[in-house]
């Protein structure tokens, strides 16, 4: 009699819940495949967006959530559960500190901020997260695709096969260095606003520390800035970071979007806007970032301009990045979605060509790798890449003041880049 009664009871709460989203359907209009959606998209959001202890409104629209350290998403990691928060690197690279000395002296351009901070600042013990809205989620293909970026979405320069590299409709103009074991980089990026032609494209700017073959098996760390209309609702120019151990496929997503990246800083939002941004011919702005990984735990940790250590990928994340990269690249990406057989005019950098220089086309400089000796050195072989140079192209150079340095971008569709 007792299984029967828990039979019944069984077939008594799926009935409830068929009648209970039938009748939700009907209220809200939908099929019950839309209410189970808003369902799912509810419950997205409320894993996404921790109970702040303050929030904060950016002039942007953005609502920035002030939440415990300890509370962030990347403890929802099964392997995070009782992880002790490093709160600073056990060391820095070496020859960070007198390079920033010099940097701050020369004060070369002003510094760039973060637009939320007119509005006011998150307390100690906290991090500020930027906080995701339902329309967000919506917009991404699914929400198990939500803050993911597409597979095959990285420059593989030693490709011989083009056509693979076009498959996937990202775009890239890079510089690179393989052949050596690298623990780290460093770049300063000029900072623009591309022109997006589809909501769906995107236009960034970053470096990538990667690990392991152009295959299933990727390693990738990634920071920078880019404008994503699909993942933030607008076109503002944002600082942003990404991860993966398995090119693209199931883990690793943008800033905060999953467990995974530890902050510990509470001046910097992770995927909020950066201002002010360079004018064409006018006043030009760049940012700071460095990735290396700490000698002593093994950790990757981020630096976000002079003075702002923002937090560190665990090294468990990953397979080779747990050892060390293979490969670095510094450059722009983005995605071409070919609508009516038409190649895109999203914009890379300025939107200009690297010819026009300073002041004009967007720029990298004082480019840098760690070595094994966890020294800050110029990289040595540098190579560049771009998969049609009619549309966005790439040129290094070298000089005293900007040490390594490359211009690139392109305004894409143009009269030789149909």
């Amino acid at each position: 009699m007792a299984v029967h009664a828990n039979v019944s009871r069984g077939l008594v709460v799926v009935l409830a819940l068929v009648v209970c989203l039938s009748c939700a359907a009907a209220e809200g209009g939908g099929s019950v495949r839309t209410v189970r959606q808003r369902l799912e998209v509810r419950r997205h959001l409320k894993r996404l967006n921790k109970k702040p202890v303050k929030s904060i409104r950016s002039p942007d629209g953005d609502i920035i959530d002030c939440v415990h350290v300890s509370h962030q998403p990347a403890f929802d990691h099964p392997f995070l559960k009782n992880h002790t928060i490093q709160m600073r690197p056990t060391y820095h690279p070496e020859g960070l500190f007198d390079e920033n000395k010099v940097a701050s002296q020369k004060k070369k351009t002003p510094s760039t901020a973060q637009l939320w901070h007119q509005n006011g600042r998150c307390p100690e013990d906290t991090i500020p997260i930027r906080r995701t809205t339902r329309d967000d989620v919506l917009r991404a293909t699914s929400v198990k695709r939500y803050g993911r970026k597409k597979h095959r979405s990285i420059p593989c320069p030693l490709s011989v096969d083009p056509d693979l590299l076009n498959e996937s409709g990202h775009q890239h103009a890079i510089a690179y260095v393989e052949g050596d074991r690298y623990y780290g980089a460093k770049a300063t990026i000029n900072v623009w606003r591309p022109q997006i032609q589809q909501p769906n494209e995107f236009s960034l700017s970053q470096l990538w520390i990667l690990g392991g073959s152009f295959g299933e098996d990727l390693n990738s760390i990634e920071a920078g800035w880019q404008v994503s209309p699909d993942l933030y609702g607008d076109n503002n120019t944002r600082l942003f970071t990404y991860w993966t151990s398995d090119a693209y496929q199931a883990t690793g997503c943008y800033n905060l979007l999953c467990s995974g990246f530890i902050q510990v800083n509470n001046d910097v939002a992770m995927g909020a806007s950066i201002s002010p941004i360079s004018d064409y011919d006018g006043s030009q702005y760049d940012i700071s970032i460095l990735v290396w990984k700490d000698p002593k735990e093994g950790n990757w940790w981020m630096q976000f301009g002079n003075d702002y250590v923002l937090g560190y990928w665990p090294s468990f994340l990953f397979s080779y990045l747990a050892d060390s990269a293979s490969m670095i690249e510094w450059g722009g990406e983005v995605v071409n979605s070919d609508a009516d057989g038409e190649h895109t005019s999203t914009e890379m950098g300025s939107g200009r060509f690297p010819e026009e220089g300073f002041g004009k086309a967007s720029y990298f400089r004082n480019i840098q790798v760690v070595d094994g000796s966890n020294n800050l050195r110029a990289p040595t072989g540098v190579g560049a890449f771009t998969e049609q140079s009619n549309c966005y192209d790439v040129q290094n150079g070298n000089n005293g003041e900007w040490g390594q340095y490359f211009y690139y971008g392109g305004p894409g569709r143009n009269s030789n880049c149909p």
